[in-house]
């Protein structure tokens, strides 16, 4: 059993990948919680979109990524709030035609610019390949996330539930909506490596989903989220280290099995666990349908 946890230990590239998907999985659900509570869990996916022309012409330049990712991506965000507030534009509309606007510009470039960037690395992740500097950058983005949300809980927690009420209390509402969206595209920058823009939404909404089948408060939403992330990121990259699956892909699959145990299996909220209005278990259920034929 231990040489099974050990062996892939032995490789400098199955470390850095641990380390970066613990610190991926840590820090995914805890933004993601917002996401859900606030019910703008695919504004993560467009962002995640939106940062692909960003990271076209920093390449093109031969600059951080990091920079042109995120002036993309947040650039992509304010547009989708440039729409809402001039237009009668519902929020979903504005966010697909961002979303495809901005990938067809990031895939235009790419050819135009003639640039080497690996595409499906980009979509996919490539969490094998990480380097101690990916590590550090990641870690540093966790740290500075985690430490804001730390800081800000109150004000954070005030805003998500209402807006309405943060405004007339005198909050920078505005400076809050730009700091998190700020959050979310240093979040899916830090992401990118592991897992890719395709599969980072699920890294971001799965832990933190299945946390809110599990407990009712939002700091709690957020650690047990984290924990749950963490441990889909260690297994996914076993996973495919003995089954030779695509990492990403197996994180992704590792936290989507454990939403699905808790849908089923959930205290509070299981399908197969909540009872029904005569006080018997919903696992009767399957039973009495038998008996009835």
């Amino acid at each position: 059993m231990f040489n099974l946890l050990l062996e892939p230990l032995n490789y400098e590239f199955m470390r850095n990948a641990i380390a970066i998907g613990v610190l991926v999985g840590i820090l995914c659900p805890v933004v993601g919680s917002y996401l859900i509570v606030q019910r703008m869990a695919m504004l993560g996916d467009v962002i995640a979109h939106c940062v692909l022309p960003g990271l076209s012409i920093s390449f093109f330049l031969g600059v951080d990524i990091l920079i042109g990712a995120f002036g993309s991506g947040i650039l992509g965000a304010l547009l989708i709030a440039w729409i809402r507030s001039q237009t009668r534009v519902k929020v979903d509309a504005a966010m697909a035609l961002t979303f495809s606007t901005f990938f067809a510009l990031g895939v235009t470039l790419i050819t135009v610019l003639k640039n080497k960037l690996d595409l499906d690395s980009f979509l996919f992740g490539d969490i094998l390949g990480v380097t101690p500097y990916d590590i550090g950058r990641t870690s540093a983005i966790a740290v500075l996330i985690l430490l804001v949300v730390k800081l800000f809980y109150k004000e954070l927690l005030f805003y998500t539930f209402d807006k309405t009420g943060a405004q007339a209390v005198g909050l920078p509402i505005n400076t809050i909506y730009f700091g998190f969206m700020a959050a979310i595209t240093l979040t899916i920058i830090a992401s990118m490596q592991a897992v890719g823009v395709i599969l980072v939404i699920s890294l971001l909404i799965g832990p933190a989903l299945t946390a809110y089948l599990l407990v009712k408060e939002l700091h709690q939403m957020m650690i047990v989220g984290a924990i749950l992330g963490a441990i889909a990121s260690i297994s996914g990259v076993y996973l495919s280290y003995y089954q030779n699956l695509p990492s990403g892909p197996a994180i992704v699959l590792v936290s989507s099995s454990l939403f699905l145990l808790a849908l089923l299996f959930s205290p509070s909220q299981g399908i197969l666990t909540q009872p029904n209005p005569n006080g018997t278990i919903a696992t009767m259920r399957l039973g009495l349908f038998k008996r009835s034929k």
